[in-house]
């Protein structure tokens, strides 16, 4: 939506002059404000974790039914090797696997064990050791086969460190009864902050390092190690399994496959080098199971006959140039060879989605894949007077509407953020199409619009195709802070008004996505937490909304 208060995320096109809407900046900018209204509550101390041999805990991620990544980071300076060792209970005297692990400068001092020979569908603990010292335990579990009965999932987006407490993780770890994390993008934010935002972040002692915009190896890497610090990340990571794909804060603001709107070849030298070193630490600091090609992160995990989750790439590995206003009016969006994921990667999908037996075919992806097209008057002037006057027109009957109502319910329509699937509709009609021909129940989670949204799926003649659940952001601002001179309960209902598809809006607060998978249903809640600026937090539950298998259902009701 064409606004001077931006959020920080990917989700913004290039206007026709080919600049970047850089929103993060925007959306510190009004943390600041809204800091500096409500009083920011400092937790203070230091950081001592790269004092502590193990000191960035440990995580598990990537699991399969009978194996699973490990990880830890060791905090010294030369070659090491470590001890690892995964037991059936938390004290160790049934320990099932063990072995070494090296690590050097070259890995940034990460290990990583793909520790194998697990049972399906059991809880493990494991440890890293060495000279007679002892990591933290993590705890992780297997993914199971033959026909379980429930899988539960939290999902999570937008992790701006510097913005708030991530006391979405803490309330997940309290659960403690989820199969795994899915992390959809965003887990860190490459971006730099102002001298100004640098102190409000400081006031809740949550000041980035370094300091200012990414760009090299090493300091992506410490930005990594600023992130866990954080005391309910290491929790969440030691907690649960994790399976993680990147957005683009993880490499740079607005990235696709040649480039970025955040990068200035110029200034800021080859882009190239610039996202190798990025995804590098990446794979580093998160749990993912490494592949020859480190560019290649889409990857599926079966959950028995359950469910078969598909996590994609939309943001690096084939995602055509962003589109502006104009060229999307002009059609552009509409092109039949505009890609999203790309050819290898759609085509891989649809083989993948045709050769699983699972009831739930599950994709966890970043971008909202639902028809969000708006009124281009509401896009060019966001305000409660123009959404009024588009809404009134709609509500009229045709019968009674003037002249200029009636031009207002038929102007065009735009994607509110041009870089979600609604700026790629061929690429998205060809996955609707897939899962259609191959009669599968199809549920989408999605991130990066750091806000909590829930879309039925319908192809281009209006047949359900299946349902998405957006996840609102950690800690990320939302539309609240883009808009701040519009009523947020009015901003999100007049979102479910002016949009057919949309069934749930959320669009202020912070908070993450339970999703829950039966043979008889799937079903997401929302959690919202009632502040990120504070040490101390309640939670309230959103609506429970869920969908049923079955080409007859594939469209979301009340849970």
């Amino acid at each position: 939506m064409n606004t001077n208060k931006k959020k920080d995320g990917p989700d913004a096109a290039l206007n026709e002059e080919g600049a970047s809407r850089r929103r993060f900046v925007a959306g510190a900018a009004g943390y600041v404000a809204l800091g500096s209204t409500l009083g920011l509550a400092g937790c203070g101390g230091g950081h001592d974790e790269d004092k502590q041999l193990f000191g960035y805990g440990v995580a598990s991620g990537d699991p399969l039914s009978d194996r699973v990544i490990l990880w830890t980071r060791v905090n010294v300076e030369v070659p090491t090797q470590v001890q690892w060792e995964v037991a059936a209970d938390a004290a160790f005297a049934n320990i099932v696997r063990s072995g070494t692990a090296s690590t050097d400068v070259g890995r940034d001092f990460t290990v990583k064990v793909d520790a194998d020979g697990l049972q399906p569908a059991t809880t493990y603990f494991y440890r890293f050791r060495q000279g007679g010292q002892n990591s933290a335990t993590g705890r992780t579990r297997t993914l199971p086969t033959g026909s379980p009965q429930q899988v539960r999932l939290a999902v999570f987006s937008c992790a701006a460190y510097s913005l708030g407490q991530f006391h979405a993780y803490a309330h997940a770890v309290n659960q403690g009864n989820f199969d795994a994390a899915l992390m959809l993008g965003d887990y860190i934010y490459e971006t730099g902050l102002t001298n100004a935002e640098q102190l409000a972040a400081l006031a809740i002692g949550r000041e980035i390092d370094p300091r200012d915009e990414l760009r090299a190896l090493h300091e992506y890497r410490q930005r990594y190690a600023r992130y866990h610090t954080d005391a309910d990340l290491r929790a969440l990571r030691a907690t649960m399994p994790i399976i993680a794909v990147w957005d683009d804060h993880e490499i740079v603001n607005d990235t696709w496959r040649d480039g970025a709107g955040g990068h200035d070849p110029a200034t800021e030298g080859s882009f190239t080098d610039r996202r190798g070193s990025a995804i590098k630490a990446f794979h580093e600091w998160l749990p993912t199971r490494e592949g020859a090609d480190l560019m290649k992160i889409y990857r599926s995990f079966d959950f028995g006959n359950l469910l078969s989750l598909h996590m994609l790439d939309t943001r690096v590995i084939g995602r055509d140039a962003p589109l502006g206003r104009d060229a999307f009016l002009a059609g552009a969006a509409d092109a039949p060879d505009r890609q999203l994921l790309g050819p290898v990667q759609a085509a891989w999908l649809t083989a993948q989605m045709q050769a699983s037996t699972a009831t739930w075919q599950v994709l966890g992806q970043q971008v909202l894949m639902g028809r969000m097209r708006i009124p281009l008057s509401v896009f060019d002037n966001v305000s409660e007077d123009s959404i009024n006057e588009f809404l009134t027109a709609l509500d009229t009957p045709d019968a009674g509407r003037t002249d200029r109502q009636r031009a207002l319910v038929a102007q065009p329509r735009i994607g509110y953020e041009l870089t979600n699937w609604d700026g790629f509709s061929a690429a998205r009609e060809n996955v609707f199409t897939a899962a259609r021909t191959l009669d599968k129940n199809l549920v989408v989670v999605s991130g990066d619009s750091h806000n909590a949204w829930a879309n039925n799926l319908k192809d281009s003649t209006g047949r359900n195709i299946g349902v998405e659940f957006g996840t609102p952001s950690v800690t990320s601002t939302g539309l609240e802070v883009s808009h701040l001179d519009v009523g947020r309960q009015f901003l999100a209902d007049s979102f479910v008004r002016m949009l057919p598809d949309l069934k749930y809006a959320e669009t202020s607060h912070r908070g993450y996505l339970q999703l829950t998978l039966t043979p008889a249903a799937a079903t997401g809640d929302w959690v919202f937490v009632s502040s990120v600026l504070n040490n101390s937090f309640s939670t309230s539950p959103g609506p429970t909304l869920r969908t049923l298998p079955g080409s007859a259902n594939r469209t979301l009701v009340p849970g």
